[in-house]
């Protein structure tokens, strides 16, 4: 299994300086912001979002402050929209622990999201680059769209598969998209290499959501740190239950259980077992694949380095992860 240090190791410095300006960040005189901001910052994820654009710079010239801020920037973003999309999908866990929904309500939640965003803004303004502060205050607009996209998919029981797509392009693959895109700018990389890192990003960001719907079907809820069947449970139709519904005989009783919502635990357990049953798990893991394997095309043209190796070991990563 690649592990996340491993992805890092060419970009420890840049790290060092991310760690102690995010750390910044988060700072501020407001006793309750700062409780809240404290808790997130203390329960981040990965980090995979400053990775990609940090690798996307390196891979192009040679890291500035600009990369730093936009790396900053985007983190900020991606932490805010969770704290949103929480409140939204009334979800009370992340990452295994409790969201801050659910311990200082939907309000508060609000709130502290807008801060977030704003700082996200301040800070990639600091990069001085007017095409990086396009991306990012565009990236606000798009993953806005992306949730209502999907909320509308949901009031239609099929769904195709570019419909699904469109909306993991708007709401996933846009956020690392927008990661090594502005990585790529931030070096005054050539615009055939801004455009072959961002697609690299969103052929990422589409195989990350897929590995996710996955997990909803065949992972355990203290495995992901969430509730197992929880997409079925709003409504969600993900490529696994696409696949497993358009290429089975015996689809119409699950299209009624979703049209009438009936989403009892036993409902949901015959879902899930009806997808796997009917290959969803093995058609959406080909998909997958089929996008890693686009994703390293778009690198052929760069030279062989330690970047390029980490940039592939992102994908390999996203495809092995177990949460």
């Amino acid at each position: 299994m690649i592990s996340i240090e491993q992805i890092k190791d060419p970009i420890r410095e840049e790290f060092k300086l991310f760690d102690k300006y995010f750390e910044e960040a988060f700072q501020t005189e407001n006793e309750l912001l700062s409780v809240v901001n404290g808790y997130l910052r203390d329960n981040k994820g990965k980090q995979i979002r400053p990775i990609m654009t940090f690798l996307a710079g390196k891979i192009c010239g040679k890291t500035n402050d600009a990369t730093i801020n936009s790396a900053i920037a985007l983190e900020l973003l991606h932490t805010a929209s969770l704290v949103h999309d929480d409140i939204v999908d009334d979800t009370y866990e992340r990452r295994g622990k409790e969201s801050v929904n659910a311990i200082w309500k939907n309000k508060i939640s609000v709130l502290v999201g807008d801060y977030l965003l704003s700082q996200s803004l301040s800070i990639a303004n600091k990069t001085q680059n007017l095409k990086i502060l396009n991306e990012i205050t565009n990236l606000g607009k798009e993953l806005s769209e992306g949730e209502l996209l999907q909320i509308s998919n949901t009031k239609n029981i099929i769904v195709d598969e570019e419909k699904y797509l469109q909306v993991i392009r708007k709401k996933t693959a846009m956020l690392f998209s927008t990661c090594t895109k502005s990585g790529a700018i931030s070096v005054n990389a050539s615009d055939e290499n801004i455009e072959k890192l961002r697609l690299f990003g969103e052929l990422y960001g589409i195989c990350f959501q897929i590995k996710d719907d996955i997990f909803d079907y065949i992972s355990s809820e203290k495995e992901i740190g969430k509730p197992v069947g929880n997409d079925i449970r709003e409504g969600k139709i993900t490529l696994p239950l696409l696949y497993a519904l358009k290429n089975s005989e015996d689809a119409d009783e699950y299209i009624k259980i979703l049209k009438d919502k009936d989403f009892s635990k036993k409902n949901i357990e015959r879902i899930i077992d009806f997808s796997i049953k009917n290959k969803g798990i093995e058609y959406a893991e080909k998909r997958m694949n089929d996008f890693k394997n686009e994703a390293i095309k778009t690198l052929d043209t760069f030279e062989d380095s330690d970047i390029k190796k980490s940039l592939i070991m992102t994908l390999e990563h996203t495809i092995q992860r177990k949460k």
